[in-house]
């Protein structure tokens, strides 16, 4: 899907996810997606059911067209801090996928909004190859790269007993304490916190980095990207040792730094 670009993704609960602009606010829109297995009965008509089984349920819900999909659509209100909102509800779906989407805000609020980005929103098969893409860098690979850095951190300051600040200094002793820990080569997440960590380095060292999500297949991970430079940790140390090359941390963050230039 595609949301406005002053928007930003924040944390909710684990099967819904959270959008709004953090310095104009105008409304939370959430969006879950369920799909149905494959074995169940009716599958492929799991996204109509979920629509036409609201509008049956709920005397409040009426059909509504938002771009492509065919919506039960309903509102809620209610009151928190003694001030009016107004929940607004789409319960859709395609094949075997259904979505609940809400927007919430004021009373008078636009949802227009909300309505372009359900909209925009393609819903993928299952079983269908796409093409790799980058999008912005969503919570689940924040939490990631938070988890990896904090890791490393972590091997550092166990194997030697130093400071761990995430600059350029700390190369040296990554490159010690993967040495003095004798790391497997087996232990791919290892290797690719390590990878994630230089990232860190490089996007603490270099103004204008960004962090996106790549999509590619099944695998979602964070890559980092400076201009139309793409920097994929899980190729700068775990590839290496996959392919059982020695891992030179010093040199592997030069190299990131000349990819750069």
């Amino acid at each position: 899907m595609v949301y406005p670009s002053d928007w930003n993704e924040f944390e909710d609960t684990a099967d819904s996810f959270l959008f709004y602009n953090p310095d104009k606010w105008t409304g939370n829109f959430r969006i879950s997606a369920f799909r149905e297995s494959p074995d169940a009965v009716g599958s492929n008509h799991f996204g109509d059911d979920a629509c036409q089984s609201e509008l049956d349920s709920n005397v409040y819900s009426k059909v509504s067209t938002v771009g492509a999909f065919k919506c039960a659509y309903s509102k809620e209100y209610f009151e928190e801090e003694e001030k009016k909102y107004v929940t607004h509800v789409w319960i859709t779906g395609k094949g075997d996928t259904s979505l609940e989407c809400t927007f919430t805000t004021v009373p008078d609020g636009d949802i227009d909004a909300a309505e372009k980005i359900i909209s925009s929103i393609e819903i993928r098969e299952a079983d269908k190859k796409y093409p790799a893409e980058r999008i912005p860098i969503r919570l689940s690979e924040i939490y990631q790269i938070d988890e990896a850095f904090k890791w490393t951190s972590d091997l550092v300051k166990n194997q030697l007993t130093v400071d761990f600040q995430g600059i350029e200094e700390d190369l040296n002793n990554i490159q010690r304490a993967i040495t003095k820990s004798d790391i497997s080569p087996k232990k791919r997440e290892a290797w690719i916190n390590i990878g994630i960590t230089i990232c860190c380095i490089v996007a603490n060292e270099v103004e204008g980095t960004t962090w996106n999500t790549l999509m590619d297949g099944n695998r979602e991970a964070p890559v980092l990207v400076y201009n139309e430079v793409v920097v994929d940790p899980l190729k700068l140390v775990w590839s290496k040792v996959k392919n059982q090359q020695s891992v030179d941390v010093v040199q592997t963050y030069g190299d990131v730094i000349a990819s750069l230039s």
